[in-house]
């Protein structure tokens, strides 16, 4: 009986060896994409039923630039391009038609419903988008805003130090553009990065960033699946609703529950596209509010009424730094060139910032890593 146990156990015990050994067999070794090497990247994916893959980046000139890439005898596809220049970029395969993102690649970035793979290539261009060594905390706050009628979510980015010190900060309250929310500037603006890098270099004072929902039929992102409302945008109680409850419930609520500077020298304000509009709209009708005004990716119409009123408003308050960022290639370059001949025309002291580019994300990374330094100085 002992006999025929010991050879049962033996037989097991060369089954299982066996059996390891044929599933090692199976496992194919770890799949790295994106690869960055020294002059290229590589991009890999595991398709062995595939018949056609191809890969489209940011860094082409259109989807008719898309690279077709190669299987080997396992089934993976890869292909290797010359290293972009230093930049983040978003990427996508497409398998037989339809497109996927890098399975592989944990960085991923949200652009309203659509969730893209990142390149991220570093350089001097890049330097800030990258993790510092001393980093701030981001907060995902719910508060109640009455303007609204509803409990509104917002992030809201504390630098490091805050939590285990006393001191008092002041606030940029930094707005999204259209199609966007409250995470865009973390997902695509690399907001928490840049001023961690900017803060630690002792580049920019050490701040608060506010980055609120502008979409006032949301509560919060539509990850989170929540109802939304509609509005009609033609009723005058409804006008300027958003730019209200900025004033009337954000910023109370931040100086109620957060250690900042509440006076005007100590609030920035700044948005993209949408958001640029909003942060003209909000220092218009509330001139003295904040100090620091910066709107990009937007400007005013040439029929604009009440434009230098308003202007005049804003200068009779006082402000600190007027300063508008636009591509030479944004759609909207047209209105930030008349929004600078009419703070010219007012007499306004300002900077127009031209970069090259359009509306696009690679440019109000920029912007950010810009003015940031020049803030609260």
């Amino acid at each position: 009986m002992k006999k025929k146990l010991f050879v049962t156990i033996i037989c097991m015990s060369v089954f299982a060896v066996t059996f390891s050994q044929e599933l090692a067999n199976f496992r194919r070794a770890p799949i790295v994409s994106p690869e960055i090497g020294e002059k290229t990247v590589t991009f890999r994916i595991a398709a062995p039923q595939a018949k056609l893959v191809r890969i489209y980046g940011s860094w082409m000139r259109s989807f008719d630039s898309s690279v077709n890439m190669m299987k080997d005898t396992a089934g993976v596809w890869s292909v290797v391009i010359p290293k972009p220049q230093p930049e983040l970029y978003t990427y996508n395969f497409i398998v037989d038609g339809f497109t996927v993102n890098d399975v592989n690649n944990v960085l991923l970035q949200r652009d309203g419903t659509r969730y893209l793979s990142v390149l991220l290539v570093p350089g001097d261009l890049t330097a800030n988008y990258f993790e510092a060594g001393k980093r701030g905390s981001l907060h995902k706050v719910w508060y109640d805003s009455p303007t609204i009628g509803k409990a509104r979510r917002m992030y809201v980015y504390t630098p490091y130090g805050y939590d285990s010190g006393t001191e008092k900060y002041p606030v940029l309250y930094l707005l999204h553009g259209g199609g966007g929310d409250e995470d865009a500037w973390v997902t695509m603006g690399r907001a928490c990065q840049i001023l961690d890098n900017l803060i630690e270099k002792k580049l920019a004072v050490p701040m608060i960033c506010v980055m609120p929902n502008g979409n006032p039929t949301q509560e919060a992102a539509k990850t989170l699946l929540l109802p939304e409302e509609t509005f009609d945008r033609r009723d005058p109680k409804f006008a300027n609703l958003y730019i209200n409850s900025i004033v009337k419930d954000i910023i109370p609520y931040v100086e109620r529950n957060y250690r900042v500077i509440a006076s005007p020298e100590a609030r920035a304000v700044s948005g993209l596209s949408m958001g640029g509009g909003h942060t003209m709209s909000v220092t218009n009708e509330y001139p003295g509010m904040f100090g620091y005004i910066l709107p990009l990716s937007m400007g005013i119409r040439a029929d604009q009424p009440d434009i230098d009123a308003k202007l005049q408003g804003i200068k009779k308050a006082g402000y600190k730094l007027y300063w508008i960022g636009c591509g030479d290639e944004d759609f909207t370059f047209e209105g930030a060139k008349l929004l600078d001949q009419a703070l010219t025309r007012n007499g306004m002291e300002h900077t127009f910032f031209v970069s090259g580019g359009g509306h696009t994300w690679s440019n109000w990374r920029i912007y950010l890593n810009t003015f940031g330094p020049l803030l609260f100085k």
